[in-house]
């Protein structure tokens, strides 16, 4: 049960990366609190599967240290690759 601590842990990590990143507009609010959830989730389990236990700090520590790690580069990846599209898409039609 203390996995749902995790992915709430990355989801609210992920809601801070979204409102402190610019480019709000270029991507789905719901998209970094999932990567953040999932990340943190993924990092829970694979270290419950090696063996560590949730008595020490580790998955504890990667359910905090991962989802930022991974959260950041994704959603300004997804951004800029947003943005570079609607460039080329508006030059294609024509627009502005």
């Amino acid at each position: 049960m203390q996995i749902l601590i995790a992915f709430i842990l990355g989801a609210v990590i992920g809601t801070g990366i979204h409102f402190q990143l610019h480019q709000r507009l270029t991507r789905g609010v719901a998209l970094a609190p999932m990567i953040g959830a999932v990340s943190a989730g993924a990092a829970w389990v694979i270290l419950t599967w090696l063996g560590v236990g949730i008595d020490t700090p580790w998955p504890w520590l990667a359910a905090l240290v991962v989802p930022i790690v991974v959260t950041y580069p994704a959603v300004i990846a997804v951004s800029r690759a947003r943005v570079q599209h609607d460039v080329r898409e508006k030059a294609r039609l024509g627009i502005g």
